[in-house]
């Protein structure tokens, strides 16, 4: 027992021996119901209900009326070699909803009426899901209408044993099964005419399709059954070579996974000698229908070539849904050169690949190209044609555009409208096709790069310890790829499978060269600019290791203003420099300093860590214990007067007007600040630093400032220093009054 599986991910067939899962298809586009396909346990046996169109002269109809049920709707006649100059429109009544669908025109103008195996004559079919009842309306516009004009509605079936045994929905309640279906109310004849009307059709004009007579009968419909699921003998063909393609097979569901019945035709295929160009066609139908029922949407159309064209076989070789699912069509063996019915005069050495819905304003999906590529790139490998290259073909028959025996040059993928008079494929999905070759042909589309994802990139150059992973990404389907290589210096360093999305290695120190090369399956190669990697496994260094200074600013217990100052360098690029403790803080490579506070009378300790864009680190850091020294620790000289005020650090300071009054400190230490009040009548005062006159200091200001460090004075070591404050008595504004000194030890 067989399983198949629809869903949005992939498909899986199961049996006795295993699993097999087949990759690449994906989700059914948007279209209508999510659920998975009914499963398909044997053959499945299709139903043909038909439907008489009668009218007279140009116009005809099939009023509204009940059917059986069916999914897929054409028209046919008896003469294949006639066509209807008008226009053919149907709709159906959708069997869940009981509503009436939008009328849909059907394709006259297809291969149908004059494909080499036709016995009818017959437009293109249409989907139209699950329905019971069918609307019919017929247009000649002047010419009259062919003879034995039917409606065929295709019930596309569901699962059945190979016992015989039918679902009840499915059973089928009218005539024999076997009949072949018949012109119910036309006499045979090559063009329409007065007689040719059916027989038991109105002596008057007929009327509207939209307003039928009440005195016309009603249609009548005539179930025709796919035969017993038993096989009847057929020839045996002899069967040409499978050469072995220099592209891959693409994942293909077999005519037994999408349930043929194949008791339903036993001739034997025929076979041309190779496979020299592949024509793309659309279906025709809607492009709402859900991926879950494009099997049954190419049993419904294989049925409707057989029983209302009067083919062999499914007319295409191939069919593909939107979801880029491909559908092996005519039977005789996916990697032989099969004739199919699909291109009038061009059948013999060629493919039919057929897109199932309509593509004259919208364009096939991504997934769809991307699967007539792979397809397309496979058949002519075969015979190590080049997808992107030019055939010449020779017409076997004249088909209305091409003579008999005239040749003409094709491209090897080519539309059905090349090679026959008619709109297939449609504009858009005629459009693609050069892009569809170049997916076959190669080289790979939309080959880039991504970011390296290593430390860090200035600029246009990455930099890495060594270690690198390369990303890149492309546009081409992957299956479309033989290899991936990464070049290094212009030399393959790596090479990865066509599903890889990236690659790691190692580099040598120092600057390199790295680029992605991806080889199609047809040899072409493309190529990725360029990108400058510098490896660098070297840290940085603190050339100047980290220090602090006392700096001018407001000073509070705690939070006394210091400046940490650092430099670091690196070899290659230097990327930051990071402070970690006691706050955090990031800082470009070519700051050197910050602003910082500092709790007096607390040891700190800075740490920072130097990054270059390799990601390799340094560190290194500094502590130190910034010590406030009041006032009154100092050794005075002169009169000094004591101010007490919540604004002074411990709340009093001292003030002096008498020239030539001094405080002198003593500490140990690497910087000092000296710490004062200032006001618009403040003086001056002098700075003696160990003895030697270092500056003089104006303390005015305009606005009043307490806590005002507005000297200071660093060593590159800790030492034994003494500051002396010396009162300069500058004339009208003679008052220094200071409040303390720092110095950080």
């Amino acid at each position: 027992m067989k399983r198949r599986v629809w869903g949005t991910a992939a498909v899986v067939v199961a049996a006795v021996t295993g699993v097999v899962v087949f990759q690449g298809v994906q989700g059914d586009g948007g279209g209508k119901n999510g659920a998975n396909a009914p499963l398909v346990t044997g053959p499945v046996r299709t139903t043909v209900h038909t439907a008489a169109v009668k009218g007279q002269g140009d116009r005809a109809e099939v009023p509204e009326h009940d059917t059986a049920a069916f999914s897929l709707v054409g028209l046919s006649w008896t003469k294949p070699s006639v066509q209807i100059p008008g226009t053919v429109q149907v709709r159906a009544r959708n069997a869940r909803t009981g509503a009436w669908g939008s009328w849909i025109t059907l394709d006259t103008g297809g291969h149908g009426a004059a494909a080499e195996e036709s016995r009818r004559g017959a437009t293109e079919p249409a989907w139209v899901g699950p329905s019971d009842g069918v609307q019919a309306r017929v247009d000649g516009r002047g010419t009259p209408l062919p003879a034995g004009m039917r409606l065929e509605m295709v019930d596309p079936g569901a699962g059945w044993a190979a016992a015989g045994t039918e679902p009840a929905a499915y059973a089928v309640t009218d005539e024999d099964p076997t009949s072949t279906p018949g012109d119910a109310t036309s006499t045979p004849s090559d063009t329409a005419t007065a007689t040719d009307a059916p027989t038991d059709a109105p002596t008057t004009p007929a009327p509207s399709p939209s307003t039928p007579s009440a005195s016309d009968p009603a249609p009548t419909d005539t179930a025709t059954s796919a035969p017993s699921a038993t096989p009847t003998a057929s020839a045996t063909a002899t069967l040409p070579p499978a050469p072995v393609s220099n592209a891959p097979e693409p994942t293909i569901v077999t005519r037994a996974q999408w349930g043929a019945d194949e008791s339903m035709n036993d001739e034997a295929p025929d076979y041309g000698t190779e496979v020299k160009a592949v024509f793309v066609h659309h279906t025709v139908d809607a492009n709402d229908y859900s991926c879950a029922d494009s099997a049954a949407m190419v049993r419904a159309i294989r049925t409707y070539h057989i029983q209302s064209n009067g083919w062999k076989d499914i007319g295409y070789n191939f069919l593909v849904d939107k979801c880029g699912t491909i559908f092996e069509g005519r039977k005789g063996g996916v990697d032989r050169p099969v004739i199919g019915a699909h291109n009038p005069g061009f059948n013999t050495n060629t493919v039919g690949i057929s897109v199932l819905g309509e593509y004259t304003s919208i364009d096939a999906s991504d997934a769809a190209k991307a699967a007539v590529a792979r397809l397309a790139a496979w058949k002519l490998g075969q015979y190590h044609y080049d997808p992107a290259s030019k055939v010449d073909l020779t017409a076997g028959l004249d088909n209305g555009k091409f003579k008999l025996g005239q040749t003409a040059s094709f491209y090897r993928i080519s539309g059905h409208r090349d090679g026959y008079s008619t709109e297939c494929p449609g504009d858009k999905l005629y459009a693609s096709l050069p892009g569809i070759r170049i997916l076959a042909a190669g080289p790979v589309s939309g080959l880039v790069l991504k970011p390296f994802g290593q430390a860090g990139v200035v600029g246009s150059t990455a930099y890495t310890k060594g270690p690198l992973t390369v990303n890149w990404a492309i546009t081409s389907p992957a299956a479309l790829v033989s290899r991936y290589e990464v070049l290094v210096d212009g030399k393959v360093a790596k090479t990865a499978t066509p599903t890889a999305t990236s690659a790691s290695l190692t580099l040598a120190a120092g600057s390199h060269t790295v680029a992605v090369r991806a080889v199609h399956v047809s040899g072409r190669t493309a190529v990725t600019p360029d990108a400058t990697v510098v490896a660098d496994a070297t840290v940085p260094s603190f050339t100047t290791n980290p220090s602090i200074a006392l700096r001018t600013g407001t000073v509070d217990t705690a939070a006394v203003p210091v400046t940490l100052g650092w430099k670091a360098t690196d070899s290659a690029a230097l990327k930051e420099v990071r402070l970690t403790s006691p706050s955090a803080h990031t800082y470009g490579p070519t700051v050197y300093s910050a602003a910082l506070t500092a709790k007096s009378g607390a040891a700190t300790t800075w740490s920072m860590t130097a990054y270059d864009q390799a990601g390799n680190t340094a560190a290194s850091s500094v502590a130190a214990t910034p010590v406030v020294l009041q006032e009154t620790s100092a050794t005075r000289t002169g009169t000094w007067t004591t101010k007490s005020s919540s604004s002074y650090l411990g709340g009093k300071s001292y003030s002096s007007s008498s020239k030539n009054a001094s405080l002198t400190w003593k500490f140990t230490g690497r910087s000092v600040a000296w710490v004062v009040s200032r006001a618009s009548t403040s003086g001056q005062a002098y700075v003696y630093v160990d003895g030697t006159k270092t500056a003089t200091v104006d303390l005015k200001s305009t606005t009043t400032k307490f806590r005002d460090a507005l000297w200071t004075k660093t060593w590159t070591t800790s030492a034994a220093h003494t500051i002396k404050i010396v009162v300069v008595g500058t004339s009208g504004r003679p008052a220094v009054t200071t409040d303390a000194l720092v110095y950080v030890k």
